[in-house]
């Protein structure tokens, strides 16, 4: 089965029809799929670097603050103590690795269901050609302009220097390749820009 969409010039004007495979615009949306995925993303992107010191890190408090006895006193062994101002620090955060895996078809599954999610909400664009000659952010901002669009995630076909050097200026403008496509980069813009070559890769990539 296909959908069948229209194909749009840099003026925003129809210029033929494209059809899109349900198989990756039409899935089932299951929310619960794609709450997993997206927290699986960010946990992978966690640095995990948060450190506190223990009493054996902190630097200082190598010889006994007072006598055992005799001072009224609590027993002392060193002022690094995490009962002291200064002292090490009990149970705090380590350096850790947050990341964890996902089965592959867990991971599909789920950007299956954010493409077809926007699809079926319309929020995906089919333009016939995105290049241009030179990194140029005006000539680029322009472009998306005249397409309407102000929040949206661009999905070429491969990797494009040019393109990707002139859209990082561009406020809420995200630049992504086929077969490098993340469910939460899907679901964080507003809209889904693709090129004619892209949909025909994501056929190669996704179907194959």
């Amino acid at each position: 089965m296909m959908f069948q969409v229209d194909v749009l010039n840099k003026e925003n004007k129809p210029v033929g029809k494209i059809e899109l495979p349900a198989d990756i615009f039409g899935a089932e949306v299951k929310k619960e799929v794609l709450h997993e995925v997206v927290r699986n993303y960010l946990a992978n992107q966690r640095q995990g670097t948060a450190a506190t010191k223990t009493k054996g890190l902190v630097r200082g408090g190598g010889r006994k603050p007072y006598k055992q006895k005799g001072t009224g006193r609590a027993r002392a062994g060193s002022i690094r103590s995490p009962l002291w101002r200064g002292g090490g620090t009990i149970f705090g955060p380590m350096p850790r690795d947050y990341s964890y895996r996902l089965p592959k078809k867990v991971k599909w599954s789920a950007l299956g269901a954010a493409l077809s999610g926007k699809f079926s909400d319309g929020e995906i664009m089919i333009v016939e050609d995105l290049s241009i000659e030179k990194p140029k952010t005006k000539e680029l901002a322009s472009l998306f302009k005249g397409l309407g669009l102000k929040n949206a995630l661009v999905v070429l076909p491969e990797e494009n220097e040019t393109i990707k050097l002139a859209a990082r200026n561009i406020p809420n403008i995200g630049i992504a390749v086929v077969g490098k496509l993340n469910v939460y980069d899907i679901l964080v813009h507003e809209k889904i820009l693709l090129t004619q070559k892209a949909v025909e890769r994501m056929k190669e990539v996704y179907l194959a």
